[in-house]
């Protein structure tokens, strides 16, 4: 290295020279051929030493700080901008889409992703990765990406974060649109002219960082498939072009670029050069509130009434999310609250649609300078500038968004006729805003790019009734195009064939000032009192004719019923929303249909949660809902008979990076194994999906293999179902395989596939290595007892399977015997289902000697197995023993009163089973006699089943005799006993004894809950119900404040004794303080030749309702509530 001859006076070279050899340094030359900046070796002490240097960097930061500020928004964001989120690549709803329909299509959701703090952004993620050179940040508008990089200067120029950049150099194309053509040398000089002065030691330049802020407000589109390299810091190149080298390399090599962006325009740097893209969230719930909060801290009635506006309107709160959006909405809506408290002679209601909420943005903003003229006369002139303000502006704005300009400078602004001293002004303020830049005096933008759409669509408004050529034209020569509807069919149409969506929310604003709401809150300001009523049906037609109808249903179609919302035609959307509600979707096929049925599965509450669109969809119209099916976070196909072609185009959409659906349902389909292959070649690359259900179709063992290869790569699904595929031994071995190595999938049904002792042992071999498997469903299979063995040899090793389902495997005692040894063992194991095997009281001797052993079962089902007194003696003594157990079912096992008395004792002496299903047991009434006496020292069940069980009306008055003292038993399941009346009458008083319902108190609302058990399936443990909630409505009329018991006096061959009882019985319930909720109480009187259901009638709902054939009682006690 040559040194360089020092001056007298310690300079080194001239500002311009110092430049050139900053300039060249960041250039990558090093400090060979730089005169200016090559030092001798110097001491501590010399100006030009390490401590020189930190006096120019010293300089600069301070410098920076005076630029960027230190305004409360800065520190207030400060918690939201410190953590980016780390993201793969654009989407191509980024891509394609108007920002609003980025927002309202992900419901305001973001994608899931690594975070990345603010300090860290140019930093290796890993000890084997890099440093990136070139980072890209994408926000919609508003998001805060310019605050964001006045915030991360700021903190480098106070020492507290970017420690190893030694320069940080700001800049915005704000400034550059300045310039028609730059060098790197005076691009440096121009925005930085501090750091030219002498002093500067290259050793302290080891890294810089150059920001360019504002990438989609470049005036000239950046092309790097066309643009020239060049690699002299010297040469003057358009700003484009000189941008797009230094992105590239060629200028500037050594140094750190951070461009951030709106992701329409960052798609325009190619994905090869950006090292690490990240994205900036928007606002959460908690954030929504601090903003509003911090808008009306000295009115909390407001904030209140503010907030509840805005989480009341579900697309209000989802814009919300965009933080200029919700300080736009707090402006509009605080306004409209104050003005409500007012002597306003305007009716005032909370906006519905976006263009509501902009009309009274624009009330707020010219009534901000109204109120300060005195006289009337001074009022109505400010109005009337504020209004051809307005107009100027909309002309602005127009012409802006149809040339895609969203920052304009004072020449702009003065082509235009707008008025800059009326800018500085309170209704100036609310639209535009003044930015100073080094470059140019000043540059001025909306104050959001929804509020610039908003003034451009009120100028085409106006400007389109007295217009002879089309507006968009940007010579002013066309076609004549005479009257508003010609002209609002000319913006629909361009709106529907721009590809990138910017005219989508110009159009809907152009369709709400159609409305009569916005018609009555913007008349003498901007429209004319009624002069909506002649367009707007018209403009309906107009908008629906767009609709084409064999194209897919993109977001410019769903974009078109926006307009219809805001221009209050809902219609459409209502009709269909009440179609999926009726389940009569099918039928609704046309192309309006389906945008309205696209719309809604963005926009309703309903479809936020699940979307289930079974039985009712064709092929035709699946293809056509593809693109919008791809944001639906839960997502119902079953039996609509979809084919193996329908599941290659599904898997189209769950390969997309836009795909959000987490859960999908395709039971009960014609899917085989091609369908299957489809399915497995989007798991490989999908990133969201959870769970896949593909229960009752036909795969096969090669449809199965093929999921399971992809298990082998996936590492989002969780849950997959199989059943009834008909995947035998072999799909069982594949998934076995795969598991070996998945640890993400925790949920695995494989019922009804023939698997036989093979297939089970080989998934017995996995279970032995697995550890993320939590729930595995086996049954009604073929596994056998040496299936059974191979399992159990697998639950001793096995820590992590808490499910494991063996109904129907023709199982017997020496497959019980194994899985007892494992469960003396086993820690991990809640539920054990054994029921409809054939376990005999040997088997149920193994068992209880495992409940004696084991302390994590908390379900055992033995339904259906043989193991008579013996048996279920032997379970009850362990029982008796065992604190873990809270579920036993034992019904269907030919069970007597031996049985049941073992069973009470050991409920005598057990403080933990909840829940115990003795149905279709003969245990009669004194068995039941023996659970009644348990049930009176027993404080922990809380569900008893006896259905069917033999018990007459000694037993129920027993149960009733119980009942007046137990506190804790919720559910008492007598249907199919022939209990009579004296032991529904012994119930009816117990009930009446039982102590005051606490929750019983004046002015207290209470729904009267009655459980309505239909026959459980084969799949369904008995005691799973459904449940129906009755509240006063359904009761005829009758709002007592009391528990309710509905008794009815079923089928018309009873006798007329009978029906009064039953009716006495009903006011007796009515005019009793219980600790009841509900109780049913249903007699039917049927002979074994009528087939049918028989109607039951209650003066108490005073309503017809079915009942199913042989249920004599059924009584649900429920826990009282707290008062």
């Amino acid at each position: 290295m040559r040194r360089q001859e020092m001056r007298p006076g310690g300079e080194a070279g001239s500002p311009a020279e110092q430049v050139k050899a900053l300039v060249d340094l960041l250039a990558g030359k090093g400090s060979q051929g730089c005169p200016a900046l090559q030092v001798p070796e110097s001491t501590p002490d010399s100006p030009l030493g390490p401590r020189g240097n930190d006096a120019k960097i010293q300089k600069h930061r301070e410098a920076l700080l005076t630029r960027v500020g230190s305004g409360p928004e800065l520190h207030d964001a400060a918690h939201r901008l410190g953590g980016l989120l780390l993201v793969e690549g654009l989407t191509d709803l980024q891509l394609r889409e108007h920002d609003f329909t980025q927002v309202e299509a992900t419901r305001g959701g973001w994608r899931p992703a690594r975070t990345v703090a603010l300090d860290r952004l140019f930093l290796p993620l890993s000890r084997v990765s890099i440093p990136p050179r070139v980072s890209v940040t994408v926000g919609v508008a508003g998001m805060g990406k310019t605050t964001l990089v006045r915030h991360s200067p700021r903190l480098w120029a106070q020492g507290q974060v970017g420690s190893d950049f030694a320069l940080v150099l700001p800049l915005t194309f704000r400034d550059l649109n300045a310039h028609e053509k730059l060098s790197a040398d005076r691009l440096i000089h121009t925005a930085f002219p501090h750091l030219g002065e002498p002093g500067l030691a290259p050793a302290a330049l080891s890294r810089v960082l150059l920001i360019l802020d504002g990438l989609d407000e470049c005036k000239t589109p950046l092309d790097f498939s066309n643009t020239v390299a060049c690699t002299d810091p010297k040469k003057e190149l358009q700003v484009d072009r000189l941008v797009t080298n230094i992105i590239r390399g060629n200028l500037f090599p050594e140094v750190s670029v951070w461009v951030t962006s709106r992701p329409g325009a960052a798609g325009q740097v190619p994905g090869g050069l950006v090292d690490r893209m990240t994205e900036l969230r928007g606002f959460e719930e908690e954030e929504v509130k601090a903003c509003l909060g911090q808008m009306f801290a000295e009115d909390q009635v407001l904030l209140g009434w503010v907030l509840g506006q805005v989480q009341a309107d579900r697309a209000l709160y989802l814009m919300c999310t965009v933080p200029a959006f919700c300080r736009l909405a707090g402006l509009a809506l605080g306004h409209l609250g104050r003005s409500r408290s007012g002597p306003q002679p305007l009716q005032l209601w909370p906006p519905r649609t976006l263009c509501e909420l902009y009309a009274w943005y624009l009330r707020m903003a010219l009534s901000r300078d109204g109120e300060k003229g005195k006289a009337s006369l001074r009022i109505e002139q400010v109005a009337l500038s504020s209004r051809k303000m307005v107009g100027t502006l909309g002309r602005l704005a127009f012409q802006g968004l149809v040339k895609k300009k969203y920052v304009f400078y004072e020449q702009d602004l003065k082509a235009f006729g707008v008025d800059l001293a009326l800018l500085h002004g309170s209704p100036g303020s609310c639209f535009l805003q003044r930015e100073e830049t080094p470059a140019a005096a000043a540059a001025y933008c909306f104050a959001h790019l929804s509020l610039q759409e908003f003034l451009a669509a009120a100028y085409y408004y106006g400007a389109s009734k007295r217009a002879i050529f089309d507006l968009f034209t940007e010579s002013g020569v066309s076609w004549p195009r005479l009257g508003f509807l010609t002209h609002f069919r000319s913006a629909a149409q361009r709106a529907m064939q721009a590809e990138d969506g910017r005219l989508d929310v110009f159009l809907r604003f152009l369709s709400g000032l159609l409305s009569p709401r916005v018609n009555a809150l913007l008349a003498g300001t901007l429209l004319a009192q009624g002069e909506h009523e002649g367009y707007r049906a018209q403009a309906a037609e107009l908008l629906q004719g767009c609709l084409r109808p064999d194209a897919a249903v993109c977001a410019r179609a769903v974009n078109v019923l926006h307009c219809l919302q805001e221009l209050q035609h809902t219609q459409l959307a209502r009709g269909v929303q009440e179609a999926v509600g009726s389940g009569a979707l099918a039928g609704l096929s046309s192309p309006c249909h389906r945008a309205a049925l696209a719309y809604l599965l963005q926009v309703s509450d309903t479809c936020a949660q699940e979307v289930n669109l079974s039985a009712c969809l064709g092929q035709g119209v699946l293809r056509s809902l593809l693109p919008q099916l791809l944001y639906c976070r839960s997502l119902r196909l079953d039996a609509n008979q979809f084919q193996d072609a329908v599941m290659e185009l599904l898997g189209s959409v769950l390969s997309g990076k836009d795909c959000r659906t987490q859960e999908l349902s395709l039971a009960e389909n014609q899917i085989s194994n091609k369908g299957a292959k489809a399915l497995a070649r989007s798991l490989l690359v999908n990133r969201s999906l959870t769970s896949l259900d593909l229960r009752a179709n036909s795969i096969g063992p090669l449809g199965a293999k093929a999921l399971a290869d992809a298990l082998r790569i996936n590492r989002t699904l969780t849950a997959l179902s199989l059943q009834g595929n008909g995947i035998k031994d072999d799909g069982a071995r594949a998934m076995a395989e795969a598991l070996a190595s998945n640890q993400t999938l925790s949920v695995l049904h494989l019922q009804k596939n023939t698997i036989g002792p093979m297939g089970a042992q080989w998934m017995a071999d996995t279970l032995k290595q697995n550890r993320s498997l939590k729930e595995l469903m086996f049954s009604s299979n073929g596994i056998a007892d040496g299936g059974a063995a191979a399992l159990a040899e697998a639950l001793k090793v096995n820590q992590g399977l808490e499910s494991l389902d063996l109904q129907s495997n023709s199982i017997s005692d020496p497959g019980v015997a194994a899985l007892t040894r494992a469960l003396c063992t086993n820690q991990t194991l809640l539920s054990l289902n054994l029921r409809e095997n054939s376990i005999s009281p040997e088997g149920a001797q193994a068992l209880a000697g495992a409940l004696r052993t084991n302390s994590t079962l908390r379900s055992l089902d033995l339904t259906a197995n043989l193991l008579h007194d013996q048996g279920a003696q032997a379970i009850a003594g362990a029982v008796g023993e065992n604190h873990t157990l809270l579920s036993l079912h034992l019904q269907w096992n030919f069970l007597q009163a031996s049985a049941a008395i073992a069973l009470g004792q050991a409920l005598q002496r057990n403080g933990n089973l909840t829940s115990l299903d003795l149905q279709e047991n003969a245990i009669g009434d004194e068995g039941a006699t023996a659970v009644a006496s348990a049930l009176k020292t027993n404080t922990a069940l809380t569900a008893l089943y006896l259905q069917v069980a033999s018990i007459g009306a000694a037993g129920a008055q027993a149960l009733g005799e119980a009942l007046a003292v137990n506190r804790t038993l919720e559910i008492l399941d007598l249907r199919g006993n022939a209990i009579g009346v004296a032991g529904a009458k012994a119930l009816a008083n117990a009930l009446k004894s039982s102590r005051e319902f606490p929750g019983f108190g004046r002015g207290a609302v209470h729904r009267y809950r009655t459980v309505w058990k239909p026959q459980a399936p084969a799949h369904q443990s008995p005691g799973k119900q459904r449940c129906r909630v009755w509240g006063p409505d359904d009761l005829g009329g009758h709002h007592s404040k009391r528990p309710h018991a509905h008794c009815g006096n079923v089928s018309r061959t009873s006798s007329r004794r009978t029906r009064q009882d039953g009716q006495r019985l009903c006011q007796k319930f009515r005019n009793g303080r219980t600790g009841f909720q509900g109780i049913s109480c249903v007699w039917e009187s049927w002979d074994l030749g009528t087939m049918g259901q028989h109607k039951s009638w209650c003066p108490a709902r005073r309503k017809q309702r079915p009942h199913q054939r042989g249920h004599e009682l059924l009584a649900t006690q429920h826990q009282p509530r707290q008062g």
